[in-house]
């Protein structure tokens, strides 16, 4: 591969011209260039036309490796170019998604920018199961950075996530255009243990959670996020924050943003795992086809054990408290009486799925949730006699059970709802105002069911 250098004592550049070919292995010559950048002092690494083919690249504290619009950094279809250096998945059931394309530890001020693409080359990957074996790479996996942007990228068909950023601070995701619509574990933005996150004028498209916010590590908080601006459509969720929660969340604002087409929910809160989930607001908001347009659960779930190291203890129930949701509009169409499956096979969501929902144990309800100016028109259409007679009680998965009571052995089941739009129980400070309800089609469940509620103000318009 040709290439030459420009530099100045402030701002060195290894450019490559057009002679990526797409057949020509560019790994060794793309990474010399970035540890010579590096070496330097810092600066950009450029591809600047073609397609350049390689396995895993490592970045280097202040490089910014460069995409320009012409030039599309490939990712190797072969799993032995792809090192077991680049740390882990930290999911211990999900071990086949280890390796990864970029990767970077202890960095700083690093950055993938430009207006090219970066891909996956998901078609030379199995598409996997969930908890498959066959090994698939990640895109790009981050571990313990600071002062990270990606920006104005396309990042398509990863053979797994997205991007990955593990214990990182300081992190700007502007402009980015994610698509990944043919493997499973396709997440877009997965942040674990990360604070001051900026994510803004994103797209993302995928066959998992768009973006999530997770914790991991009790000693390390994640705070101060921002995500605005963006388009979400997913097979699974478009927003989670939690499952993954022993430690604290807080912080969140999510504004300005709009959801299509979004099989499990629209914006996913999950205390599972003995944190605290708090201080989070979510306003100006559009959907369009979600089956769940908000869920919020606070439990200690049994299946968290899959990601704890052997023999982890199942922890108290935790906190989820202080959440804020205002000036939302949802609409179903008729997309939406259809059951719809994930690659042919996973059911992910039903008219009988479809609802707003909270729910906790009776003795560690959330407390405090507010919910203003939403316009929800559901699609209805469920009989009575299409559902099960029990809908179980969120338990503390920590006490034996009684024989008759059923095990929920993850947080999506129970996977019909008992109320047609809202169903809420075991909620303290709860706040509707101005929350107003259609039904597309005549639906035999009530409307909305508040179990167990503390209500400070309850103003919800029902259809006559």
């Amino acid at each position: 591969m040709t290439a030459y250098h420009t530099s100045s004592a402030a701002y060195p550049v290894r450019r490559y011209g057009a002679s990526g070919d797409g057949v020509t292995p560019d790994t060794a010559a793309i990474q010399q260039a970035i540890d010579r950048c590096h070496a330097d002092g810092g600066g950009r690494v450029i591809l600047d036309r073609g397609t350049f083919l390689s396995g895993t690249l490592y970045l280097k504290s202040n490089v910014f490796l460069e995409i320009e619009p012409a030039a599309t950094l490939l990712a190797s279809g072969n799993i032995d170019d792809y090192p077991d250096d680049t740390y882990y998945n930290r999911y211990r059931c999900e071990t086949a998604l280890n390796r990864c394309f970029i990767f970077a530890a202890d960095a700083e001020n690093i950055g993938l920018v430009g207006y090219g693409e970066i891909n996956g080359n998901n078609e030379k990957f199995a598409a996997g199961l969930p908890g498959g074996d066959e090994p698939r790479p990640m895109l790009i996996r981050l571990l313990r950075c600071r002062n990270v942007r990606l920006e104005n990228l396309r990042l398509h068909q990863a053979a797994s996530w997205t991007v990955a950023f593990l214990d990182c601070d300081r992190l700007w995701c502007r402009g980015l255009d994610i698509f990944n619509d043919r493997h499973y574990n396709g997440d877009g933005l997965d942040f674990d243990n990360c604070s001051e996150v900026f994510v803004t004028d994103c797209s993302i498209r995928g066959t998992d959670d768009n973006l999530c916010l997770q914790n991991s590590r009790p000693d390390k908080p994640v705070r101060n996020v921002q995500i605005s601006n963006c388009h979400f459509s997913s097979l699974c969720a478009a927003i989670r924050i939690g499952y993954r929660s022993a430690g604290e969340i807080s912080n969140v604002v999510i504004a300005n943003c709009t959801f299509e087409n979004v099989w499990r929910e629209g914006i996913k809160i999950e205390c599972s795992e003995g944190g605290v989930i708090r201080d989070i607001t979510a306003g100006n908001l559009t959907m369009r086809n979600v089956t769940r347009p908000l869920f919020l659960l606070l439990n200690n779930s049994r299946v968290m054990q899959a990601y704890r190291p052997p023999g982890g203890a199942i922890p108290a129930i935790g906190r989820l408290e202080d959440l804020k949701f205002n000036n939302i509009l949802i609409h179903d169409d008729d997309e939406m009486l259809a059951e719809h499956r994930r690659f042919g096979g996973e059911l992910m969501g039903s008219p009988r799925f479809n609802g707003i929902r909270a729910d906790a144990a009776a003795e560690h309800p959330i407390d405090g949730l507010a919910v203003s100016n939403l316009s929800y028109r559901v699609i209805g259409g469920v009989k009575s006699t299409d559902l099960p007679k029990e809908y179980p009680s969120v338990l503390d998965q920590r006490d034996s059970y009684p024989p008759d009571v059923p095990v929920v052995e993850n947080n999506y089941a129970p996977a019909w709802s008992r109320a047609a739009a809202v169903d809420l129980r075991n909620v303290r400070h709860l706040s509707l105002d101005q929350v107003q309800i259609q039904l597309r089609y005549p639906d035999e469940r009530p409307p909305v069911i508040l179990e167990n509620c503390q209500l400070l103000r309850h103003d919800i318009r029902l259809p006559d």
